[in-house]
């Protein structure tokens, strides 16, 4: 295990914003996990970098990042280390005729990080096929493994999130053999198939990397509109009473989704835009996507302090506006 120092931490994220660490190391296995831990230094665990904002002043601890890679098969169940690259973990789920991941293509990041805040897109979550996570107790170093009711995945949200206590070694997930099922409108429209209907893996793998990059959300080096952390705000679970003074307002077009226990998930984008945020809204070095109103965009050269006053604006104005609060997605150092 070898430690670096003062290691900048903005080209280790999507947004390329942030100071450096004190100390930087990349552990190849479990043991070398544990060594990197013992420490007396603050301890930040870093993924792919695609869902966080470091601070100007960077990090004055050790930044730790897994890079187990090994990948296991059992049946229908695969385990994969938390290390690998996510989008091509999906790629090769795919080309196995493994479905379950395929809605999720084109996800930046590590597979340890999507249980945290129980990944999701196009109408998949990783809980939907996540059978068991492992995890480092820091405390005392010993691996636990956790069943997915012990998880208490929610809407973006997880057992593992907003604490410290646990890193991620190794999720292990059920992924059967067949066919697609979308069942997310604007996948299945862009899929010209029925509700209810199938598709190839691979063609619904092409399609949703298609409707990604057509918002940005597709890192690419390419595009200056993929510099982000992608979804900035998460959509907002509100009382159905909130939903209809919205919609004496705007009426029933306004996008929802019902939710089990009686509350109504809406669209952050929506609400937004709906607020005077337009897709392109750029203040000095940061902006809005002109592709996709949920992401923040580093236009070139900025700062996380400028990227937060513009998250900060965007909340304000959607509160006074709208009576509706807005939170992070990211995770914010």
């Amino acid at each position: 295990m070898q430690v670096a120092r003062d290691v900048s931490l903005a080209g280790k994220t999507t947004l390329g914003i942030g100071g450096a660490a004190r100390e930087f190391v990349r552990v190849a296995t479990v043991d070398e996990l544990r060594e990197a831990l013992a420490t007396s230094e603050p301890v930040l665990i870093l993924g792919g970098g695609s869902n966080l904002v470091v601070g100007d002043g960077g990090f004055a601890g050790r930044v730790v990042q897994p890079g187990m890679t090994a990948i296991a098969y059992d049946g229908d169940e695969v385990r994969v280390e938390a290390g690998v690259v996510w989008d091509e973990l999906v790629a090769q789920m795919v080309d196995e005729g493994r479905a379950g991941l395929e809605c999720m293509s084109g996800i930046p990041g590590l597979v340890g990080a999507t249980p945290m805040q129980n990944v999701g897109a196009y109408g998949q979550e990783v809980s939907d096929t996540i059978v068991r996570v492992e995890a480092l107790y820091r405390e005392t170093r010993e691996v636990v493994t956790f069943s997915p009711e012990q998880c208490r995945f929610g809407y973006r949200t997880s057992a593992f999130k907003a604490t410290s206590r646990w890193v991620i070694t190794s999720v292990t997930f059920r992924l059967r053999r067949g066919e697609s099922r979308p069942r997310y409108a604007e996948l299945t429209k862009a899929l010209a198939i029925a509700e209810g209907g199938t598709a190839p893996l691979a063609r619904v793998r092409e399609t949703v990397i298609g409707l990604r990059r057509g918002k940005g959300m597709v890192v690419d080096a390419a595009d200056p509109e993929s510099r982000s952390a992608g979804s900035f705000f998460t959509n907002p679970i509100v009382e159905p009473a909130v939903v209809a003074r919205l919609d004496a307002r705007f009426g029933a077009a306004m996008p929802r989704w019902p939710q089990p226990d009686g509350m109504v998930k809406l669209s952050a984008g929506w609400l937004i835009e709906r607020a005077g945020f337009t897709k392109g809204y750029t203040v000095g070095r940061v902006g809005i996507s002109k592709k996709h109103a949920l992401a923040l965009v580093n236009r070139g050269g900025a700062s996380a302090a400028e990227l937060l006053a513009l998250a900060r604006e965007i909340q304000d104005g959607v509160r006074a506006q709208l009576g509706v609060q807005l939170e992070l997605e990211p995770v914010v150092v």
